[in-house]
């Protein structure tokens, strides 16, 4: 599920970003001389402008000179014993029938499975989300991607095995039994024209585009919490889409109908990981894109509200008591907990079409440390031979992290890492390499040889 308009960035900036970070790809952690420029660049929204850029690679690039590879090489920086890396990757794994992935990876022979499992072999997270992965209820497809291709090396890259993992069930695909796009229809049939629109999440079958998680660390799995069914209705505040036909505020959806309206297009995530004694709960989602729908921006408006769902998350207190899990528990985190967002959250900081500041209420929270800004050298030099709506952008296209159609909306920056206050941050990447390293073979351009995203890593301290 991708954006599909506009949004804008300096190319010039990134590439004199790449250029100043002499084709590394990982950043680094703010140094104390540059702290105070690098937090304004990040409090301004997470993606610099020409000079915001300049602070970046100054504070936030290429001082961990032994930590980083250079693109010719892995591409990424190696995980210090003292650190574990969190990454978050929409692999575009999922399929146009159901079963169709369990049956794609019962064998080690996909192709497209064998570039994404080489791309998280070479960059070996520990903690790692999968976009867009189809669910079925005996987590089969999962299993067998972990037995038949991240166990088996690729291309010479490292096999990397994760002893834990999660699925669960996604909203995509799944009837609701009312007429959600108002077209005079209520589709009830799997891939019929209209169910997907009808479904409480995109999808042409019931878990189509869901979620899969590898943790080489334990997954408490008695404290995990999902907000599947949490109703949109439910959010103080909610964006509820207005049908601008009718005088009637917020009525795009029936009485009936913000009864059971689910705000998560697929689901919401707490995963409490065990990382020796302290506990991460990794909170992942995937709101849907703020696209594919008309003046009532109902995908807009409820790609906004998703995101603000994690952000109310975090905060806690009274903020957070209207939230409820699927067990009926209230409220969000404990004011001291640590975490990490991850997700393609489908919102750029300055371009694209989410609502103004959806991804804001993320990146300018006082609960998350986004201090360290994932970058590339590949993203970059991908914008600038791509032009089009590229040109227009204002974001700084090093901290791209999707490569969308150069027409509309151009590459933006959509999938995140962001850690807690709590957390130290100490680097960060994005697997984009330029057209020159011999990896670029499995990021590719259209048709792409693994996904349309690239995958994002964070590394923390222990």
């Amino acid at each position: 599920m991708k954006p599909i308009r506009a949004r804008t960035a300096s190319v010039a900036a990134g590439l004199a970003l790449a250029a100043t970070t002499a084709g590394l790809t990982a950043v680094t952690a703010p140094s104390a001389a540059a702290s105070a420029q690098g937090a304004a660049a990040s409090a301004s929204g997470g993606a610099a402008s020409a000079s915001g850029a300049a602070a970046s690679a100054q504070g936030g690039v290429a001082s961990a000179q032994g930590a980083v590879t250079s693109v010719a090489g892995a591409g990424v920086a190696r995980v210090g014993a003292r650190n574990v890396r969190f990454a978050t990757f929409n692999a575009s794994l999922n399929r146009n029938t159901e079963g169709a992935l369990v049956t794609d990876l019962s064998t080690p022979g996909n192709a497209q499975a064998r570039t994404i499992a080489e791309i998280i072999q070479r960059t070996r997270p520990d903690v790692i989300l999968i976009n867009e992965f189809d669910f079925d209820a005996r987590g089969r497809a999962a299993r067998l991607f972990q037995d038949n291709y991240l166990s088996v090396g690729q291309n010479g890259a490292k096999p990397i095995s994760y002893r834990h993992r999660f699925v669960a069930p996604s909203n995509t695909g799944i009837p609701s039994g009312f007429d959600l796009n108002n077209d005079g229809k209520v589709v009830t049939e799997p891939g019929a024209a209209g169910y997907g629109d009808d479904s409480y999440g995109f999808g042409v079958f019931p878990g189509q585009y869901g979620m899969a998680v590898y943790s080489r660390y334990p997954i408490d799995e008695r404290r995990i919490r999902t907000f599947q069914k949490f109703r949109w209705k439910d959010m103080p505040g909610a964006l509820l889409p207005d049908d601008p036909s009718t005088p009637v505020p917020a009525d795009w959806y029936s009485p009936a109908e913000q009864k059971v309206v689910r705000l998560s297009s697929k689901s919401h995530w707490d995963l409490p990981i065990r990382v020796g004694h302290r506990t991460v709960h990794f909170l992942v989602s995937h709101p849907t894109p703020p696209t594919f729908d008309g003046p009532e921006d109902r995908n807009g408006r409820r790609n906004h509200d998703e995101i603000r769902l994690w952000a109310d998350y975090v905060r806690g207190g009274s903020t957070a008591r209207y939230i409820y899990d699927d067990k009926g528990r209230r409220g969000g985190l404990s004011r001291g907990a640590s975490f990490v967002i991850a997700g393609d959250q489908n919102a750029d900081p300055l371009d694209g079409d989410s609502v103004n500041g959806a991804i804001n209420q993320l990146l300018r929270n006082p609960r998350v440390n986004a201090s360290v800004m994932p970058s590339s050298a590949g993203a970059p030099e991908a914008a600038a031979l791509q032009g089009g709506a590229n040109t227009t952008h204002r974001g700084n296209p090093a901290y791209d992290t999707a490569d969308f159609a150069d027409n509309a909306p151009g590459n933006l920056r959509v999938d995140y890492v962001l850690p807690s206050r709590r957390l130290r941050p100490v680097s960060g990447g994005v697997f984009w390499p330029v057209a020159a390293d011999p990896l670029s073979r499995l990021t590719g351009t259209f048709p792409f040889p693994s996904s349309d995203h690239r995958l994002v890593w964070l590394d923390v301290r222990r």
